[in-house]
């Protein structure tokens, strides 16, 4: 068993990095693609706030409940977003894939599926963990539906749970999947990435 701890991952769309604070500017130029800071349902820190986000992501690291990474796009070598392991349990291991966002110009050309793959396949191999979860908002149809189409499934729903940006009382949806599982989510994930990678 190997813990949880920073690493670099690479597939053929993105490259996962250990966040670091001179990722900053790159990051609130990713954010201000589309204005993602504004989303009622997500968390996406605005363009003053970044550096203080990335440093709160930091010390979570340092305290051992946290690996930051941002999204490096291969193509052109741009950062265009961030994802997380969260919530870990080092004993069994366990994580959280979460605080997830990419670039609005993104969505739909199969970065955030690879970067999931990734983090699932590093999860499972590497780490041992026996399942992997993954939180959002009950509300948040959109990422329910990402998450579903991933193969997870929903082991039910905290009410009440955490309070939005806005003060408002947010239901969080908790999906995991399972070490079991894993092969028929790799399987499903390579289909739907092999729309997106080059051919020939």
């Amino acid at each position: 068993m190997n813990r949880v701890g920073p690493v670099e991952l690479e597939g053929a769309l993105v490259r996962l990095e250990p966040l670091r604070p001179e990722h900053a500017p790159e990051l609130i130029a990713a954010a201000s693609d589309g204005r993602l800071w504004e989303l009622w349902y997500t968390s996406v820190p605005a363009p003053q706030d970044m550096a203080a986000e990335i440093e709160r992501r930091l010390r979570l690291q340092a305290a051992g409940s946290m690996v930051p990474f941002s999204i490096r796009r291969r193509s052109d070598g741009r950062l265009v977003g961030q994802t997380s392991y969260m919530n870990i349990d080092q004993s069994l291991p366990r994580v959280e894939i979460g605080s997830t966002w990419l670039a609005a110009s993104t969505h739909g050309k199969g970065l955030n599926a690879e970067a999931k793959r990734l983090l699932l396949a590093h999860a499972f191999g590497a780490l041992g963990c026996p399942a992997v979860e993954l939180r959002t908002h009950w509300l948040n149809t959109q990422s329910r539906a990402a998450i579903e189409r991933l193969g997870a499934k929903l082991d039910g729903i905290l009410r009440a749970h955490t309070r939005a940006q806005d003060g408002t009382l947010r239901d969080t949806c908790v999906y995991s999947i399972t070490q079991s599982e894993w092969p028929a989510v790799r399987s499903g994930l390579d289909h739907r990435l092999g729309r997106h990678l080059p051919q020939g």
